[in-house]
């Protein structure tokens, strides 16, 4: 699965093209892989708990919020269904804004970007949700999918969203140096690697029309300085403290979106307007 193969397995190949190329290079770099693999494992299995349901139901006047991406917005790594990304995200919502959250996930454990547009499919085409988020790319990075196509498959589901009339949240792709069961040299390529795809994110995003957030900027510090926290069993997704920062780090570019702000803090970017895309 793609979970399972990790970081470690997919940059190999450009971690010894870093290293020169070299036959030793690649030998100690996939038997780090294979460390890693061991290390990791797969306590978790491959389904998050199913979190779809109006929350808050009490507020009324009901917000539509859809995820779609990986194994963080499906939630994997939580225990309770309140634990999830798209849980905490809902309850960061009624909080703030004193409706009622209704979510729905659509985001598959182990989904690279060229995936959202099959998660996409599978709404029906009336539904309209009021904003979405969109957590993608781990994966990519793990894969080696090539940077200007994954931003390609997250611009289509972006075009889609908005054509729909669906204010679009993206988290960028998390660091992935912050993995400590990946050893060095493979960490330090996998969070340059990751990194950079978060920044075409991120302007992807913005030129598209969506908000973005650089998860690695605004609650990767988080995962750094205490990963036996912010980890769940496996040490390489979210625990419920995990997903409740990351939501945390979400919840202010939806308040913006839907129009309820008009300033984003650090790490948060609002979308290019037509005016400023032709200057």
């Amino acid at each position: 699965m793609a979970r399972r193969r990790i970081l470690a397995v997919a940059v190999t190949g450009v971690a010894a093209g870093a290293l020169g190329g070299s036959y030793g290079a690649r030998e100690l770099l996939h038997r780090q892989a294979a460390a890693a693999r061991r290390l990791i494992g797969k306590p978790l299995g491959e389904h998050a708990p199913y979190a779809d349901r109006v929350w808050k139901s009490s507020h009324g006047n009901p917000i539509d919020l859809l995820l779609l991406g990986d194994s963080i917005a499906a939630g994997l790594g939580a225990e309770r269904r309140k634990d999830t990304l798209g849980g905490r995200v809902a309850k960061g919502l009624a909080k703030q804004t004193g409706r009622s959250v209704r979510l729905r996930t659509a985001a598959v454990v182990g989904s690279e970007s060229s995936q959202l547009a099959d998660q996409l499919a599978t709404l029906e085409p009336e539904y309209a949700p009021d904003v979405a988020v969109i957590v993608v790319g781990g994966n990519d990075v793990t894969h080696r999918v090539p940077i200007a196509e994954s931003v390609g498959y997250l611009q289509d589901a972006i075009v889609d969203l908005r054509a729909r009339g669906t204010e679009v949240v993206v988290g960028t792709c998390p660091d992935l140096g912050a993995l400590r069961p990946v050893p060095q040299p493979l960490r330090a390529l996998g969070s340059r690697a990751s990194r950079q795809l978060a920044v075409a994110q991120a302007q992807t995003a913005v030129a598209a029309g969506a908000h973005a957030v650089s998860l690695a900027q605004v609650v990767g510090p988080f995962f750094i300085t205490n990963p036996d926290e912010m980890f769940s069993l496996d040490r390489f997704h979210p625990s419920a403290l995990g997903y409740r920062r990351t939501a945390a780090a979400l919840v202010p570019s939806l308040l913006t979106a839907m129009g309820l702000h008009d300033q984003v803090p650090f790490g948060h970017a609002a979308p290019i307007l037509p005016a400023e895309r032709s200057r």
